[in-house]
């Protein structure tokens, strides 16, 4: 299912209880009940909460960001050693470099369409990506420079191998969820209870009042959407998570 078909479905729905309670609540309010008549304590700790709710809110999604921030310099630099090996190698003679750059595209290949797109979710790398990387490695290191000119290529090839081998780990370990489970609980807890509060302050049905309930209950649906979209840096996003990849190797994609 699409992000955004999720995030339309969460709102519409968050608005629909909102105002299916106003509606059955209203009919429940006696009519000679004065809505002037709140405790100020009420609306003070109405504030309150909804403050505290928003601090909270505004960490999560920071948090979320500056993970999801990381994991894309990763995979930026994983594609970026991959795509330097791809162009240190034009000193070498053809048939290594051809062999060279013909295991830099079965390894992106594989990265692109299996790691970011199929398996995202379920941990990142997987044991054939180790193998085409160690078959990368292999090529280059195995092959001997035949003059200084080459010699001179072919430590900086090794290092990007390395380069790309120690972001694979990191992108690895950056795969999955970031947010704990007993952080999702305060912020769905906080999330029912700041918009149940509005009820406490004795909302009626008129057109300002229900509008203002619809969209404050869709906001906090899209802020959770937003940290939910977040949390997972490679498994789901709004964003290509692996452009890195493709924007060097448009070759990939054809």
């Amino acid at each position: 299912m699409s992000e955004w078909l999720v995030l339309t479905l969460a709102m519409a729905a968050a608005c629909a209880v909102v105002l299916a309670i106003v509606v059955i609540n209203h009919r429940r309010i006696p009519a000679d009940d004065d809505p002037s008549e709140t405790p100020d304590v009420i609306e003070y700790m109405t504030m309150m909460i909804g403050v505290i709710y928003a601090i909270v809110l505004g960490l999560a999604i920071a948090g979320v960001w500056e993970a999801r921030g990381a994991a894309q310099e990763v995979a930026r630099q994983e594609a970026q050693a991959m795509h330097e090996i791809s162009e240190r190698v034009e000193v070498y003679p053809a048939a290594v470099r051809d062999r060279i750059r013909a295991d830099v595209d079965a390894y992106v290949t594989y990265v692109v369409d299996e790691e970011f797109t199929r398996r995202a979710e379920q941990g990142g790398t997987t044991p054939e990506g180790d193998a085409l990387l160690q078959k990368l490695r292999r090529s280059v290191t195995d092959y001997e420079p035949a003059d200084d000119f080459e010699g001179q290529a072919y430590q900086p090839l090794v290092d990007q191998v390395m380069v790309a081998d120690d972001a694979r780990g990191a992108r690895g370990q950056s795969a999955g969820d970031t947010m704990p489970g007993v952080v999702w609980f305060g912020l769905v807890i906080g999330a029912l209870v700041s918009v149940g509060l509005i009820f406490t302050l004795q909302i009626r049905r008129t057109g300002r009042e229900l509008l203002l309930a619809g969209l404050y209950s869709a906001l906090i649906a899209f802020l959770l959407f937003l940290i939910w979209d977040f949390d997972a840096p490679y498994g789901r996003g709004l964003a290509d998570s692996a452009a890195p990849f493709t924007d060097l190797f448009p070759q990939v994609t054809d």
